[in-house]
């Protein structure tokens, strides 16, 4: 059957109503509830089972698995638009250093423990499978579906392969699981050893954090009306800069692709480059704060919805039987380094309430950063421990970094081979560490004893 415009229509239309029946879902069973699942996942599951591959109840286009990586490109576009310059990088680096040093390193050891160990593992146990394949699982794992879709192109057009984002985005999947019921399990010991600071037990989230369903009282605006709907709406206004962002990105990849055919650049890093030139033009016009950063963000958050959909529903089953083997082995091993970051790196590097700073990481090292609010909103439910505000100035510097580790490490990977790069990256990794323990120290408290400053901030 052609792929047309109805097509596409129809994949959407379907992928809404899936939406809409897992958070139904989410908001009746308890045991979503328990374990956070997200509607998102939910309807993936359900798309790849009514899909052609098992019960063949909805007529997806068969164009489904390119719908990550469009959606991931249009997220990247908007990343950007709205954020107002903040502090330079030596004030940031001083406020948040370790926080910089042990998130920026965690990112570079969870890609280069893969690549080194896994590498070597995939060649040793699986020498007919593509070495490759252990940079895609910290592709899913660390970097969510968008990651995956992106690395995993890359890897196809670098090896003309077509499973690279199957693959990546069974990672994603796994990894986000993993996130959820891990960080829970992780939860539930450190409470029994008294490593959290703010919690006595794993208390569940507020009710709406549980059933998705905000209460009246407790709803929060999406953001301003920074256009009067008389001339233009303002979401229109919004949707049509990332849209603006996003073809530019796509011209530009078509355009350069003529003259360096053999040079691989992420739409996703070129589309946000073009968020960044469109806010600074806007920033000397009239409309300079006429975007609105909260209602970019609802659209970046929505468009995610869509991308792990989407992710989830493509998955071939065909291709995860095929690499079923390396498949589970790097996931155990993603899932071991991450544990790696919470109960030694963590606890050693964190200046105070390192057991919720390390469970943020667990969280988004093996899921996205929204499993490591999750998991920070049950240890911290009254942000306490400055881990996000931490966390989020440390990102400007890092959101500079994580471009280059994901346009160039494909290429390394490559080029170099994967486990010389996982030496590169994991070196930088630990590099990064020492950087924190010379100039932030080490800590040589027990797992449950109070460091300098966390008593000051229980007594408020």
């Amino acid at each position: 059957m052609d792929y047309t415009h109805m097509s596409f229509l129809y994949d959407f239309a379907f992928m809404s109503l899936l939406l809409i029946i897992a958070q139904f879902l989410r908001s009746n069973i308890k045991f979503l509830q328990m374990f956070y699942i997200p509607a998102s996942v939910l309807a993936g599951i359900f798309g790849l089972l009514l899909g052609p591959q098992f019960l063949n109840i909805i007529p997806w286009s068969g164009r489904i698995g390119s719908y990550a990586y469009m959606l991931v490109c249009v997220l990247f576009g908007g990343l950007f638009l709205g954020k107002k310059s903040g502090a330079g990088a030596k004030k940031t680096f001083k406020q948040v250093g370790d926080s910089f040093c042990v998130n920026m390193g965690a990112e570079f050891f969870c890609f280069g423990i893969a690549m080194l160990i896994g590498g070597a593992l995939v060649m040793l146990l699986f020498p007919e499978v593509f070495i490759e394949i252990s940079l895609l699982m910290p592709s899913g794992y660390l970097g969510g579906h968008g990651y995956a879709s992106t690395i995993g192109t890359a890897l196809n057009n670098l090896l003309g392969r077509e499973d690279g984002v199957v693959i990546g985005q069974t990672f994603a999947t796994i990894g986000l699981l993993t996130g959820l019921f891990g960080g829970i399990a992780c939860i539930n010991y450190a409470t029994r050893k008294g490593a959290t600071r703010l919690v006595d037990k794993a208390e569940s989230l507020p009710e709406d954090c549980r059933t998705g369903i905000v209460p009246p009282g407790k709803r929060a605006s999406m953001g301003e009306e920074t256009i009067n709907p008389m001339s233009m709406d303002p979401l229109a206004w919004h949707l049509a800069l990332t849209l603006i962002a996003t073809l530019a990105g796509y011209l530009f990849y078509d355009w350069y692709k003529q003259y360096l055919p053999s040079i691989e650049l992420p739409v996703m890093c070129l589309t946000m480059i073009f968020g960044v030139i469109i806010q600074t033009i806007l920033n000397h016009t009239p409309f300079r704060d006429s975007v609105d950063e909260h209602v970019e963000g609802r659209i970046g958050s929505m468009v995610t919805d869509y991308l792990v959909g989407f992710g989830v529903a493509s998955i071939s089953i065909t291709v995860v039987m095929e690499f079923a083997a390396p498949i589970i082995l790097l996931c155990l091993l993603g899932t071991l380094t991450s544990l790696v970051l919470v109960f030694v790196v963590g606890r050693k590097l964190f200046h105070n309430f390192w057991f919720e700073r390390s469970i943020f990481v667990f969280g988004w090292t093996t899921g996205v950063v929204a499993i490591g609010v999750t998991l920070l909103r049950i240890v911290d439910p009254e942000a306490k421990s400055g881990t996000l505000s931490d966390y989020g100035y440390a990102y400007t510097l890092q959101s500079v970094v994580e471009v280059f580790i994901i346009a160039l490490t494909p290429i390394l990977a490559v080029s170099m081979g994967c486990i010389a790069t996982g030496l590169i990256e994991t070196a930088i990794a630990l590099a990064l560490f020492l950087v924190s323990a010379v100039l932030f120290g080490i800590r040589k408290e027990k797992m449950n004893e109070l460091r300098p400053g966390e008593a000051e901030v229980l007594k408020q």
